[in-house]
């Protein structure tokens, strides 16, 4: 089940209201940095960023940063991805808030968080715009704050919790 995120770009006032959404959870979170992971986390995680006065972390595709850079490797259904971010771009206790597009099976989400913890930072949260309930992502985030602005559940292709966008 394929959902895009992209049709939300096109309309100012529900790209206003997912970005102010996400901010609120952000700010709840006394967060320092937003991580986002390469393409369309980049989006909206700057955009949080921005709106809450945070600094923005680029987490790439091995080999796509020019500096040194921290790297952790992950799982995927079909093989192992890396991600990266500068070596010098979280600090030692940075409160973090991890952002993606989808949650889906938590794989990036899981990545992402491994990455900051062994940089040193603190996972405030983590937040998503959809989460696909039924492929069981959030299981993979145990022991991290979670929020997802919309949930689609295996039995109802529909909105099953957070605010209608």
């Amino acid at each position: 089940m394929f959902k895009d995120i992209t049709p939300l770009f096109l309309d100012p006032s529900a790209l206003r209201e997912a970005v102010d959404a996400l901010a609120a959870y952000a700010r709840e979170r006394d967060i320092e940095y937003v991580v986002s992971a390469e393409a369309r986390g980049f989006v909206l995680g700057a955009a949080v960023a921005a709106a809450v006065g945070a600094g923005f972390i680029l987490a790439r595709k091995a080999g796509k940063l020019p500096r040194e850079v921290a790297s952790v490797e992950y799982q995927l259904e079909y093989g192992v991805d890396a991600l990266e971010v500068h070596s010098d771009s979280i600090r030692d206790g940075a409160r973090i808030l991890v952002h993606d597009d989808l949650l889906a099976t938590g794989g990036t989400a899981a990545a992402l968080c491994r990455l900051v913890e062994q940089a040193g930072g603190v996972v405030a949260g983590c937040a998503f715009v959809i989460e696909l309930e039924f492929l069981k992502g959030r299981e993979r985030l145990a022991g991290y704050d979670v929020h997802s602005l919309i949930r689609y559940s295996e039995d109802r292709p529909g909105i099953s919790g957070g605010p209608e966008a």
